[in-house]
């Protein structure tokens, strides 16, 4: 029978600063999205990964709200912790703060979480070590994943129920409240 280990949450915790120089800005001059998401992706495999001592990939992530823009000449800093562990999968949260040295102001831009998967050599999901939660802010943290889990579960339940093919009058009648309009070629002519 193999012996579970345990690791402190706090030997995973990873923090990756990086200066945004201009060719990550977009076209409105501010830093690109996808440059972010880019770096939340590389902190949560190191921090994953320094936790399992393996391989990992990204399985999923939670939502990635972009909460305030990032300056070209800003230093970004991405902090990740592993928050939560299943059998193979570990939840890494991540808060990413900007900092405008000159200003001398920092300001909190995205907070998010990936959910990361353990991989052995054959490429097959593999078990990683348990967490020891040794704060309130990690016991904290690992009952909001469980929490986040529950409703992610509670949300797939729900859209099984969910009428998948409906006609065109019922389409119709849906998004009669939204902001859309059904072309008049589609709309029956008894509406």
């Amino acid at each position: 029978m193999e012996q579970l280990l345990y690791k402190p949450a706090a030997l995973s915790h990873t923090i990756l600063t990086e200066l945004m120089i201009p060719a990550y800005a977009n076209f409105g001059g501010k830093i690109h999205g996808g440059i972010i998401l880019s770096l939340m992706d590389k902190v949560a495999y190191v921090c994953a990964a320094k936790h399992a001592e393996t391989y990992c990939v990204t399985a999923s992530i939670d939502a990635v709200d972009f909460l305030q823009s990032v300056e070209v000449g800003d230093l970004v800093s991405l902090k990740a912790s592993v928050n939560y562990v299943g059998r193979s999968s570990m939840v890494v949260g991540i808060r990413v703060e900007s900092e405008n040295l000159k200003k001398k102001t920092c300001k909190h831009t995205n907070t998010s979480y990936f959910t990361m998967v353990a991989k052995g050599d054959d490429d097959k999901p593999i078990q990683v070590p348990g967490l020891i939660l040794e704060t309130e802010e990690e016991i904290r943290r690992f009952m909001e994943a469980i929490k986040r889990k529950a409703l992610k579960q509670g949300v797939q339940q729900e859209a099984k129920h969910i009428k998948t093919s409906i006609t065109l009058q019922e389409a119709v009648q849906l998004v009669a409240n939204e902001r859309c309009k059904i072309s008049s070629a589609f709309v029956p002519d008894n509406q």
